[in-house]
């Protein structure tokens, strides 16, 4: 079946980096646009970046554009995500998705599986 995991989490001074991966199974991940999101403490989730199958095409969230990096390595089946500057806003949890398409890239349920995600806390 597939599977979606993370990793890459924890705890950073603001101002640092962080790379999360996630390493997908049980699908031909190649032909898949994959999405990372997140969710804070009492927020709702929320759209961070996507990224079509073949890496062509790149969404982000205007919170994170210009900090963040999303890529994809399809022969290793994973999609990154590259935090920089990072701040205390941006602690949540990170989860990754797979896109099944039709909604739209901001749109989460245009995703249809998700990994398990990785707390990723940014300390003033």
């Amino acid at each position: 079946q597939v599977q979606l995991v993370e990793s890459g989490g924890g705890l950073v001074q603001a101002g640092g980096s962080l790379r999360l991966s996630c390493a997908a199974s049980g699908h031909t991940f190649s032909v898949y646009a994959m999405g990372w999101f997140r969710q804070a403490p009492g927020k709702e989730r929320e759209f961070v970046a996507h990224i079509s199958s073949r890496g062509a095409t790149i969404y982000y969230a205007d919170s994170v554009k210009g900090r963040f990096t999303i890529s994809r390595d399809n022969a290793k089946n994973t999609v990154y995500l590259q935090m920089n500057s990072l701040t205390p806003e941006d602690t949540a949890v990170y989860y990754c998705a797979r896109a099944r398409g039709g909604l739209g890239p901001r749109n989460e349920d245009g995703y249809d599986y998700w990994g398990q995600g990785t707390q990723v806390t940014v300390s003033s």
